[in-house]
């Protein structure tokens, strides 16, 4: 975490034209005032000796108030909430009832880098899960839970913020209505994310996305112009690389026409705590543990087992099958019993 001391003397010392590629948003201050007319190769100070007092007196500043004002802003927007997503440890999750009013006699908890499948029937209560975990619940929902963030209740001020939120979520159905393409969608958000290095962070979330989706896809494309699978790979390499929020909830990727496991892996290297409602068993056994919920609340923690992990080999190898199959649907060929007892012939 950047300390007080670092960011003051960033702004004494670093070009401004520097300091707007690490954080783009520092460039509105400028643009709301109307200052173009300076030169930002310089640091804050220097840059400030050529503004036309004429152009600032309008708004009653002056030079040194424009400095004191900027540092302002910019401390504001460099550490709102970055110590508590920095330092966050655990999320556990006090139970409350289910549907029929069942006490959920539980207390879970899970650390930072561990995955956690959400497995039951259709309609058990899975996204309710989610959704207490999404608004930090203190027995205010339907379900009665309670979530903890490293044993403590959060307070009212972290359960409504909306900047530098701790918690993600990725939804089932990911549609932009945005007409921009995939390259201004992501200099945006790495502009309003404080990305540092956005150059940087573009290129490595654009080549993950890619890497992540069943068919690619170029950075000069629509965002509207995106699958499905497409949209959900740009955004779990969104999540990854420019969320500083420590918590990801993923409803059902299983049909998102992406390498789900290979996302899952990704988001879990990055130090995240991941939850995922699914049905799928390639990713309800690749997580750490699972959470079962019959009729609205968690009846059963299960700790993935290695025999479990040994039959993740078998799923895998089916699912790779599956995986050909399609993709010589998607190509246009015919699917015989030749080519099947070819694909096993293959494989043995």
């Amino acid at each position: 975490m950047t300390s007080h001391s670092d960011l003051m003397h960033m702004l004494m010392i670093v070009p401004l034209e520097e300091l707007f590629d690490k954080y783009p948003v520092c460039r509105d201050f400028f643009a709301n005032l109307r200052i173009f007319d300076i030169d930002f190769s310089l640091p804050m100070m220097q840059a400030l000796e050529q503004i036309d007092t004429e152009v600032i007196s309008e708004f009653g500043l002056d030079r040194h108030m424009i400095h004191r004002e900027f540092c302002d802003y910019f401390m504001a927007f460099a550490t709102r909430n970055e110590a508590a997503v920095t330092t966050l440890k655990s999320v556990s999750i006090i139970g409350g009832h289910g549907k029929s009013g069942e006490e959920e006699d539980i207390r879970f908890t899970v650390s930072r880098g561990e995955t956690i499948s959400i497995v039951g029937p259709t309609g058990s209560g899975k996204s309710c899960l989610l959704a207490d975990i999404e608004c930090l619940a203190d027995g205010d929902t339907p379900t009665g839970r309670r979530i903890l963030i490293d044993d403590a209740t959060p307070d009212e001020s972290t359960r409504m913020e909306l900047q530098g939120r701790l918690v993600a979520q990725l939804s089932q159905n990911m549609n932009f209505v945005m007409d921009l393409s995939v390259a201004d969608f992501l200099k945006m958000h790495a502009g309003s994310r404080h990305s540092l290095n956005v150059a940087e962070t573009i290129d490595r979330c654009f080549a993950c996305a890619n890497n992540l989706a069943g068919e690619a896809f170029s950075l000069s494309a629509k965002l509207t112009q995106l699958s499905g699978g497409q949209s959900r790979a740009l955004m779990i390499a969104d999540t990854a690389f420019m969320s500083a929020s420590p918590i990801v909830l993923i409803d059902e990727i299983e049909n998102a026409g992406i390498d789900r496991r290979k996302a899952i892996e990704l988001l879990a290297s990055k130090d995240k705590i991941v939850f995922i409602s699914t049905h799928d068993p390639l990713l309800a056994l690749g997580a750490d543990k699972r959470l079962i919920i019959q009729n609205g609340r968690i009846t059963r923690i299960m700790v993935t087992s290695p025999d479990e992990k040994a039959c993740l080999k078998e799923i895998e190898e089916l699912d790779a099958r599956l995986f050909q199959i399609r993709a010589k649907l998607r190509s246009g060929e015919a699917i015989t019993s030749n080519l099947l007892k070819c694909q096993q012939a293959v494989e043995l």
